[in-house]
């Protein structure tokens, strides 16, 4: 009897959201829910709007819409290996206490570009769908 490997659990709030153009990034990997996250993050627009960048925050979050995947670790590493540069997997809490996996993104980096804080349009597809 050989054993099943472990998922991983992955937040996902941006271009690989169901209906975005990234979404074939998960490989068909296990749909668990719409999320979101706790009050505790910022979302900006990065590189013109290409892609939604996170980090934590002391003070002045909010809470980021998102989807939930269980994801083997071979559709893990294929969707890590295909973000655009900088981001990085990290825990992140979920406003039902739980966390999961997310790809964060340098806050250091967003400040130095003066990428657009996007946190009010109500997560990545509002703030798409707004400004197409």
């Amino acid at each position: 009897m050989t054993d099943k490997p472990e998922k991983i659990t992955v937040f996902i709030c941006g271009s690989a959201l169901r209906g975005q153009p990234d979404n074939q990034n998960l490989q068909d990997a296990d749909f668990l829910g719409a999320a979101a996250t706790a009050p505790i993050y910022r979302l900006h627009a990065v590189k013109d709007g290409w892609h939604p960048g996170i980090y934590e925050v002391e003070t002045g979050g909010i809470s980021i819409p998102g989807e939930l995947y269980a994801m083997t670790p071979e559709q893990y590493e294929y969707l890590k290996d295909n973000e655009p540069p900088h981001m990085y997997p990290h825990a992140v809490q979920l406003g039902d206490g739980g966390t999961a996996i997310a790809f964060l993104y340098p806050k250091d980096l967003i400040d130095e570009y003066g990428w657009p804080d996007i946190s009010t349009h109500g997560g990545w597809a509002a703030y798409k769908a707004a400004t197409v």
